[in-house]
């Protein structure tokens, strides 16, 4: 029979950041002594920065321009503990996986490797992916308090210290916040969008960042309802082709709302690498329709973040920096001001 370990959510956290590149092996030991919260949040690598945040105006307002800022959520934004479940193909025994370790083994689960034997169950409400989606609450459990799982996960998560559960584009996303740029979420998970936006509220409510985003769209592209809006009613399109499919409807909903403008900038923060291929790619269409706009690419994998620029034909990379613990405060600064 096969068995997994139970580990605990502390661990689990420290494995998801460790997937990153952050090396937490001795924090708790050096951290003897440190004297002020300020001092210890630094040594931790607390994605706050150690500056005092100011408003800045978009860097093309003069032109009529406005920056739009898109994110993938999980790995990315935030570092949450929600499960996925894969199944014994013979037994049917559930076995429970981190984020983490889904990220590394699902494109070998059922096919090769130490899940060769184990398979992925799509149903929504009891397979693999089913605390990434809403479930049917009953009344009686939402008079109890009763929450869907994004939520109870983010709320969980919000209740370690901030080196454990702020992503590597924490950073971009306060600082979307704070300035109110336009703001799309567009995550893999299936949750509904007003499920997605009442756990973002949960930062607001713990005062890690200071007002409700400006959102311009949510897309929790495995939503059954969103993949019928992004033309996929028939639920045949990959993760990374709904992705690719949000970002061309994010900016054409952009153009609506605020105008047409060829001073516009959009960037995509994202962390999986065959998401990155889909979005350049995409990218690189919506430049051959808009030439004079601005497309970024921020790449956000194995602690390293890098930030590439789109042409029609091409990406050129203009930074690339380290940022496994987020202090890099020169790239955050450089970052800002290129959106």
């Amino acid at each position: 029979m096969d068995r997994k370990p139970k580990i605990s959510e502390k661990l689990i956290f420290r494995n998801i950041r460790e997937r990153v590149g952050n090396n937490l092996s001795a924090e708790n030991g050096r951290a003897e002594g440190l004297g002020s919260a300020n001092q210890k949040a630094r040594f931790f690598g607390q994605l706050e920065l150690p500056i005092e945040r100011k408003l800045e105006r978009d860097r093309n307002a003069d032109l009529g321009g406005r920056s739009f800022y898109f994110f993938d959520f999980d790995d990315n934004v935030a570092f949450l503990l929600t499960p996925s479940f894969i199944f014994h193909k013979e037994t049917g025994q559930e076995l429970k996986l981190s984020s983490g370790e889904f990220a590394q083994v699902h494109r070998s689960v059922g096919k090769s490797g130490i899940y060769k034997n184990y398979r992925i169950d799509f149903c929504e409400q009891t397979g693999t992916f089913r605390k990434f989606r809403d479930k049917d609450l009953s009344w009686v459990e939402r008079l109890l308090g009763k929450r869907q799982s994004f939520v109870e996960d983010l709320a969980g998560a919000l209740g370690f210290p901030d080196f454990h559960w702020k992503g590597p584009s924490w950073n971009c996303f306060h600082h979307a916040t704070l300035n109110q740029r336009p703001l799309a979420v567009i995550t893999a998970r299936g949750h509904s969008p007003e499920t997605i936006r009442e756990g973002i509220s949960l930062f607001v409510k713990e005062g890690h960042i200071p007002l409700e985003p400006n959102y311009l769209a949510i897309y929790p592209v495995s939503n059954k309802k969103v993949r019928a809006e992004l033309g996929d009613p028939q639920l045949i399109l990959s993760t990374a082709e709904l992705k690719k499919a949000a970002i061309r409807k994010a900016v054409e909903q952009a153009i609506a709302v605020y105008g047409y403008s060829p001073h516009h900038r959009f960037g995509m923060s994202d962390d999986d690498p065959h998401n990155i291929e889909l979005i350049t790619s995409e990218m690189k269409a919506l430049k051959v329709l808009y030439p004079e706009m601005s497309f970024f690419i921020i790449e956000t994998h194995r602690g390293q973040a890098t930030k590439w620029e789109v042409f029609a034909d091409r990406t050129e990379a203009s930074l690339c920096v380290d940022v496994s613990n987020n202090t890099n405060v020169e790239f955050f600064e450089q970052l800002s001001m290129s959106l």
